[in-house]
């Protein structure tokens, strides 16, 4: 249906691209004219941070991308991703909100970070930003990118630690006093859905946590053996949300969550009676066409009976070419909302297989 009073602008997202700078710059322009009595009402969801990317002053956009790229591949996460975004931006880190010359602002938020911090979510176009251009150096030195990144950031960043270039604005700044911001969907009301669908159907559900994070492959296989030890006489359905990371060391195509559930197949190989999906809740997983991917007992053995080895593929970060030939994708198409990702993992009684 054509849209009659909204201008739709499509960009590039997680690595920011030309059509997403000219949408901040129209988002920049609408709030440093809007008038006083008038409010700015502002939805916002994750991925904001590449879909709004306006370099600042000094930077190319081709320094957003390359850096966004880098920081991708050395497994940083959302904070940290965010930390250093803000701080090579015109628009994150409540400067959407210190442009904007109306009395109030209101912001509806759809988060896909943990804790729902509203600094965070989109890079907080409109909340007070608490993170300094010395945690964005932290960051880059943290992840070994100081010689990767280009010289351009590098020097942006060690300007602003100087004081040669402005703070983001902090909390305590009195022109967020006008800001209402309000979390309307999250991970946490994703994981009650799926408990009600799973008891639904018979089973005990039990929620592990919606603040899961860290390396999607230790997180499989910590899932896979914790499932493995709860067999017993009913079934049950764990349930856990958050966010990993992978850091790429080999060439190959994936997400995080196929990444983390051909490491819960490697644990899993020798057990029964056990089955995992891992998927991103916006239908998305990494640069790939699918949500996610299951894994049971009997995953690397019809991997391997299809000519593609699961610990080598791990290895390579090649979990989309093991599921695509082991038939374990979950391709769910574009879902709309993006609240993280969910795993969930079904658990057997004994005597029964997965």
């Amino acid at each position: 249906m054509p849209l009659r009073r909204i201008a739709l602008r499509e960009a590039g997202h997680p690595i920011p691209d030309a059509r997403g700078e000219r949408a901040a710059r129209e988002a920049l322009a609408l709030a440093a004219g809007a008038r006083a009595d008038e409010v700015l009402l502002v939805a916002l969801s994750g991925g904001a941070s590449a879909l709004l990317s306006c370099p600042a002053p000094g930077l190319e956009l081709a320094d957003l991308a390359a850096t966004t790229g880098e920081l991708l591949r050395s497994g940083a996460d959302i904070e940290e991703l965010n930390a250093v975004r803000k701080h090579l931006s015109r628009i994150g880190g409540g400067q959407l909100a210190q442009r904007a010359r109306c009395r109030r602002i209101f912001v509806l938020c759809v988060s896909d970070v943990l804790g729902d911090r509203l600094d965070v979510i989109g890079s907080g176009p409109c909340a007070p930003d608490p993170t300094t251009y010395r945690d964005a150096l932290t960051v880059i030195e943290r992840r070994g990118l100081r010689d990767r990144i280009p010289a351009s950031v590098l020097r942006h960043l060690e300007e602003g630690l100087r004081g040669a270039r402005d703070e983001t604005p902090k909390p305590g700044d009195p022109r967020f006093d006008r800001v209402r911001s309000q979390v309307i969907a999250n991970n946490r009301a994703a994981l009650r859905a799926a408990a009600r669908a799973a008891a639904r159907r018979g089973l005990m559900a039990v929620t592990l946590s919606d603040a899961v994070r860290g390396e999607a492959r230790v997180v499989g296989r910590r899932l896979a053996a914790l499932a493995r030890s709860l067999r017993g006489r009913s079934p049950v359905c764990l349930l856990a949300g958050g966010e990993t990371t992978v850091t790429v060391r080999g060439p190959g195509r994936g997400g995080r969550n196929q990444e983390l559930a051909l490491a819960a197949a490697l644990e899993l190989s020798a057990s029964r009676g056990v089955a995992l999906l891992a998927a991103g809740t916006d239908g998305t997983d990494g640069p790939t066409d699918a949500a996610g991917a299951f894994a049971d007992p009997g995953t690397v053995g019809r991997g391997a009976a299809r000519g593609v080895d699961a610990r080598a593929c791990l290895d390579r970060n090649d979990s989309y070419r093991f599921f695509e030939a082991e038939g374990g994708l979950l391709r769910s198409g574009p879902t709309r909302t993006n609240v993280m990702d969910l795993a969930l993992v079904l658990v057997r009684p004994h005597g029964s297989a997965a």
